[in-house]
């Protein structure tokens, strides 16, 4: 009875939503990612990366070696053989992380590090690649770039760089435009004196974009006051303008970049742990559907048989019992 009324119990406040959470709170959400936990506990995990990261090093210490003619012509063929072991190791796990997807594993190119390493892996399978010496070395020399996805700190820096980019392109057109201002001024006032510096705008603007980083400053100041009286004004308000503002300008995008990378992989390693989560509670709410369903099973073979089962074992007792001789 205690197993039909809980089972009873659990079908009722499933049905009413009283005792247990709601059904939205057990279910996945729209963002969360399904994976196959074994498969994605292995990929994802500490010593599966540290060996694939070791095998990208060695990758590249082959890589290395190849450029020295002497090591090529004795051990060429050991060098080959090795970078096909080690793709044929990339090529297992690229295989492994996409089956860790399960039914979608389209969703494995929701990543970006995920295309890179496709691009990277997978291109050296087209057959109109392979025959091109220059193009599979280049694939080959792309795999040490996989080694930053394994590196937390890399990947903020590279995140880093792709976000300022936009910043960093509206940075290089102002100070293009600083450059070519001072450059039309400084040809115009030191221009017919000095043409290795000034002689023309080209000329002009690569100076003073050497000037940027203050090299040689002294010696370009001394140069031009011996040519024009107006040269410090033009060199301090241009060293105040180009080298001071628009350089701390440049630094504080990158600053402000990174504090977004590392907010944007934080998101990520939460969302991460918001999908495993969800897996899990998508799990339990299949066990517990079952459990149910097994309950449900019990109580109608109950309802059918036990009742009788225990009528007849009671009225068998009462036999034996009337059949067992008086002492």
């Amino acid at each position: 009875m205690k197993t039909w009324m809980r089972g009873a119990a659990g079908a009722a406040s499933r049905q009413e939503g009283q005792t247990l959470p709601p059904e939205d709170s057990s279910k996945p959400s729209k963002e969360a990612i399904p994976r196959i936990n074994p498969l994605a506990n292995l990929v994802d995990g500490d010593r599966f990366q540290i060996t694939i990261g070791a095998v990208i090093v060695a990758n590249a210490i082959v890589l290395g070696l190849q450029t020295y003619a002497g090591l090529e012509e004795s051990y060429g063929s050991l060098l080959a053989t090795l970078n096909e072991v080690f793709y044929v190791v990339f090529l297992l796990e690229l295989i492994t992380r996409i089956i860790s997807y399960g039914k979608r594993p389209w969703n494995f190119f929701r990543n970006g590090w995920n295309v890179f390493d496709f691009i990277i892996i997978g291109g050296a399978l087209i057959p109109a690649l392979r025959d091109q010496a220059t193009v599979i070395r280049l694939l080959r020399l792309a795999r040490v770039v996989r080694l930053m996805r394994f590196l937390p700190d890399a990947r903020i820096l590279v995140l880093t760089v792709t976000r300022a980019t936009p910043a960093v392109a509206s940075m290089a057109v102002l100070t293009l435009l600083v450059l070519f201002i001072y450059g039309i001024v400084g040809w115009s006032l030191f221009g017919e004196a000095l043409p290795d510096q000034w002689g023309n705008i080209g000329t002009a603007m690569l100076t003073l974009f050497v000037l940027l980083t203050l090299e040689g400053f002294p010696e370009y100041l001394a140069a031009a006051r011996e040519v024009n009286d107006y040269a410090p004004i033009f060199f301090l308000t241009y060293v105040l303008i180009a080298a001071f503002i628009i350089v701390n300008l440049l630094i504080g995008i990158v600053i402000s970049s990174m504090e977004r990378a590392r907010e944007q992989e934080a998101v990520e390693a939460r969302k991460a742990g918001q999908d495993h989560l969800a897996a899990l509670l998508e799990h339990l709410n299949q066990a517990r559907n079952q459990i149910d369903e097994i309950e449900g099973e019990v109580e109608i073979m109950k309802s059918e048989g036990y009742f009788r089962v225990s009528e007849h074992s009671d009225l068998a007792a009462r036999l034996d019992q009337n059949q067992t001789p008086n002492p």
